[in-house]
């Protein structure tokens, strides 16, 4: 099997195609690969193809109007982005970058879709992605504007404690490394702030911080302490570790 056609086959959006489906699909796609902190693409560029992230990591991200870095979301081997080029062909709204190497499968927006009007499945999968990231983009907005700093970024820890926490004998670790300025970029701080708020609940004991790791000692009390449910915690590997064990492919 082609390697590219077992990861287009692997997406949770396309798991539900046909083999032959599978392959037109794959025939019209194409793979590339990115260094760090490269640039997939800016605003004003062509939104013509989706996008699916086979290894690395890519944040999607705006720029204020006073130059700041405003990030949307982190996208993981798996997952989808750009996927606005499904619906509508016209320019990029946001700045997608690499976050470590990365190797991406490009899909024409045309084939995809071609094959949402055949699937209705397919249809009802982008709706619901689409629905699940606006859905995460007002959650945050909503943090944003009613929140203070240290409980913006509580909510953030306990946010990516639900996607990449592991349990480890000291705490839910965050399996994902990120600067202070990258926590500052998604909750709208500055990285002093971020700095300063991450000491006092490792003053508190909290959080515990090593090599740019962060360890939730109590995760329930700090979602208590900000009136929201506490995450739960995968215990399965993350689906960076599992996407890592298969073949990966050059562009």
């Amino acid at each position: 099997m082609n390697d590219k056609f077992w990861y287009l086959k692997s997406c949770e959006l396309f798991e539900r195609l046909t083999p032959v489906q599978i392959q037109r699909l794959e025939a019209r796609a194409r793979s590339r690969k990115f260094e760090r902190n490269s640039l997939v693409y800016v605003p004003t560029d062509a939104g013509d193809s989706v996008m699916l992230l086979t290894s690395g990591r890519v944040k999607i991200y705006h720029i204020t109007s006073d130059g700041k870095q405003a990030m949307l979301a982190i996208i993981d081997p798996g997952e989808m982005f750009g996927e606005l080029a499904m619906l509508d062909s016209g320019e990029r709204e946001e700045f997608a970058e690499t976050m470590e190497a990365s190797s991406i499968v490009l899909i024409p927006g045309s084939a995809v879709q071609q094959l949402m009007e055949e699937s209705p499945q397919l249809s009802l999968g982008v709706t619901k992605m689409m629905g699940l990231r606006r859905r995460r983009v007002e959650r945050r907005l909503k943090s944003l504007l009613f929140r203070s700093n240290r409980e913006r970024l509580i909510h953030l820890l306990l946010e990516l404690v639900e996607k990449y926490g592991q349990q480890t004998d000291e705490g839910i670790r965050i399996g994902i490394k990120l600067s202070h300025q990258d926590l500052a970029s998604i909750i709208g701080s500055t990285r002093e702030t971020v700095t300063v708020v991450l000491g006092e609940l490792q003053t508190e004991r909290n959080v515990i911080i090593k090599r740019r790791q962060i360890i939730l000692t109590r995760p329930k009390e700090l979602a208590a302490g900000i009136g929201v449910s506490p995450p739960p915690v995968p215990q399965s590997p993350s689906r960076d570790e599992r996407m890592k064990k298969q073949p990966q492919f050059g562009s």
